[in-house]
């Protein structure tokens, strides 16, 4: 079997790479957990200056590494250089603070010394999408490796470039050998590296069915998971909010990455006396964005990841306006090559419709209309998805306090939107999976958190 990067601009292949055998992965596995065996014993200082070196490369290389995710999976071009100098930050981030984080913690007990300690775990298998083809994975790997394991890489099949390019980015760092591989593989081998004994927990990001599967094989085995799902994230709109700065910041996060994003914004639940300022303000601000191949200007958006994804969307955009949906702008498939979607805006979107049930994973905003502070809190949390949220108001107070007691979602932004951070923990609660990247908190994910008391 044959895994394939095809250029969504174009539908022309760019590479076919041939899938790896059982007994391949299992010698690339093995071998791997022979460097983490060498690795886990190394110094932070050892660790910490191979990890600036990979940061420092990713600033270096940003450029050809933007043109790879650009050119497999769409994301226009100045974002995905974006996405190459975060990777860089998280790099510096885990390189700069974690052994201060995973540093022994002193506790009081009735013991002559009593305290945590953190060690690694062993070697850590990451199943990886496509939409931020960089970024998942170094968000992932920085953590993990400085904290001395050691680590496989399943990514999305039309990635491979990227997959690659990660693995030998460690490589030229210094990282010893077989410490980070990639694994060319596809989905229908996942369960089996899950089985081999040697991997000792699982991260995931992607959607909510491939997390239950994933989540049910490892803890059948009784191996650790942390998983990054999908999201609906709302956004409420308060009658007092700063229209302007909001429609900024809501248009922002729908449209980051085609849309294509966990934690985009997807649901805009704004309060009747503002309906009408609110949608006049989107709409004119979604129409003025730009569409076309990655690669060849500065375009706001990129093709999606694929035709079928497309048409999924699409699907959906058309069934919320068969049950009721106003289509105020876009909603029409372009007559061109390559899998384009347009900038669209649905109005009167209410439960019941795939704008408000469903994850829409691309360009298409859902307004939705709340009589007041109440319903729009409500409305907000009628989801199973709970990954991001955000709440616009000119009361901040009474906006942080929305977002830290009343909104369901890991990661709730007043007056901007939602967006990861190396130094903040990221993850979501209820079908958005569990389990937290980034921060401290991502770091101590995948250590064995191991008591000594000593009488």
């Amino acid at each position: 079997m044959s895994l394939k990067s095809i250029n969504p601009a174009n539908g022309e292949i760019i590479q076919t790479y041939e899938e790896m055998s059982a007994d391949e992965v299992a010698d690339i596995i093995n071998k791997t957990q022979e460097a983490y065996l060498a690795w886990r014993g190394s110094e932070y200082s050892e660790r910490s200056a191979i990890m600036l070196r990979a940061a420092g490369l990713l600033r270096e290389r940003k450029d050809e590494y933007g043109r790879l995710m650009s050119l497999e999976m769409g994301k226009p071009l100045s974002q995905a250089i974006a996405e190459a100098e975060k990777c860089a930050w998280v790099c510096e981030y885990y390189a700069e603070n974690a052994s201060s984080i995973l540093a022994p913690k002193m506790i009081s007990t009735d013991a002559a010394r009593s305290y945590v300690t953190f060690q690694p775990i062993g070697v850590v298998l990451a199943v990886m999408p496509w939409n931020f083809p960089f970024w998942q994975v170094l968000r992932f790997a920085a953590p993990t490796l400085m904290a001395g394991n050691g680590a496989v890489l399943k990514h999305a099949s039309n990635v491979q470039g990227c997959a690659l390019a990660i693995e030998q980015l460690f490589r030229d760092a210094g990282l010893p050998e077989n410490l980070f591989r990639t694994l060319v593989i596809g989905s229908r081998q996942v369960e089996r590296v899950i089985e081999n004994p040697i991997i000792k927990a699982v991260t995931l990001t992607g959607s909510t069915p491939a997390g239950q599967a994933v989540a049910a094989k490892a803890g059948s085995l009784l191996k650790k998971t942390v998983l990054e799902l999908g999201g609906s994230d709302p956004y409420v709109v308060l009658a007092d909010a700063d229209l302007e700065q909001t429609v900024q910041a809501c248009v922002a996060g729908r449209l980051l990455n085609t849309g294509q994003s966990c934690i985009a914004a997807k649901r805009f639940i704004v309060v009747e006396s503002i309906k009408n300022e609110f949608e006049r303000l989107v709409l004119e601000r979604m129409s003025s964005k730009t569409m076309g191949n990655p690669l060849t200007g500065t375009f706001d958006l990129g093709p999606m990841v694929n035709v079928a994804s497309r048409n999924e969307l699409h699907e959906q955009v058309t069934e919320s306006v068969n049950r009721g949906a106003r289509l105020l702008l876009g909603g029409v498939i372009p007559d061109s090559p390559g899998a384009f979607y347009p900038p669209t805006v649905l109005a009167d979107v209410v439960p019941g419709m795939p704008a408000f049930d469903e994850e829409l994973f691309g360009p298409v905003a859902a307004i939705i209309v709340a009589a007041d502070e109440e319903e729009a809190i409500e409305l907000a949390n009628r989801t199973n998805f709970g990954l991001g949220a955000a709440v616009f108001t000119k009361d901040t107070e009474k906006g942080e306090q929305i977002a830290a007691t009343r909104l369901e979602a890991g990661c709730c932004f007043v007056n901007d939107f939602v967006r990861s951070d190396p130094r903040l923990p990221f993850g979501g609660i209820k079908e958005s999976g569990y389990g937290r990247e980034l921060s401290e908190f991502g770091i101590y994910e995948f250590v064995n958190i191991k008591t000594v008391y000593v009488r």
